[in-house]
């Protein structure tokens, strides 16, 4: 398999995910400014929005997915014993993709216009404010003192959190969201998480030093 992934992106979940599952898609960096790919493959051709990640197959056809949610869902539905999302057609799983579709809808998404700067100062008040409830929700879910959102275990949705986790750059104010920041800091700490970080960070300067040569 061939994972696309850029900087400091949802593509981080997909990661996560697949090292939690001790998978090895070869990793290939996509330059979203420049456009270019880390392999010279034409990311428009993968996906004609050009975002991140996209998920090349190693079956007949080549086949392709895009989108963090639907990623992420299949690895962990191909690999049901590592207990990574509810199993389809149950109500724990309707639960489990409603808490999916929340952290894309209202957290997720939302974060964009803000890091681009693209709304008015109106508009970006109420946006952060959004965000903030958003996460506000998350962090009551936390404070019955369970370690990831869904209990015990680190799941599908943890991973996509973590990997949209942009107060910062878009100036949402959670500091005060004590569950959460909490989650953050057991989060970073997770093994997968790390390796994530550190195989995105050598590909992205194996790419930027191809484009310097």
């Amino acid at each position: 398999m061939k994972l696309y992934i850029a900087d400091q992106t949802c593509s981080q979940a997909v990661q996560i995910i697949s090292n939690e599952l001790g998978l090895a898609p070869e990793l290939i960096h996509f330059d979203v400014f420049g456009k270019s790919t880390s392999n010279n493959d034409n990311f428009a051709e993968l996906n004609p929005m050009q975002y991140v990640p996209v998920l090349a197959l190693d079956d007949e056809k080549e086949d392709l997915l895009s989108e963090t949610i639907v990623i992420t869902s299949y690895l962990a539905d191909q690999h049901p014993e590592a207990n990574l999302i509810p199993a389809r057609g149950t109500f724990e799983r309707a639960q489990f993709d409603q808490l999916l579709v929340f952290i894309a809808t209202e957290i997720a998404q939302k974060h964009i216009p803000l890091m681009r700067k693209l709304l008015t100062e109106e508009g970006t008040a109420w946006m952060r404010g959004r965000i903030v409830s958003a996460y506000k929700v998350l962090d009551d879910r936390l404070s019955d003192g369970r370690p990831f959102l869904t209990g015990d275990k680190m799941t599908v949705a943890d991973a996509y959190m973590w990997a949209t986790f942009w107060h910062k750059r878009s100036g949402a104010h959670i500091e005060h969201l004590q569950h959460v920041m909490a989650w953050k800091d057991r989060m970073d700490a997770v093994p997968s998480v790390v390796k994530a970080l550190k195989d995105e960070a050598e590909i992205a300067v194996q790419h930027r030093s191809q484009l310097a040569a």
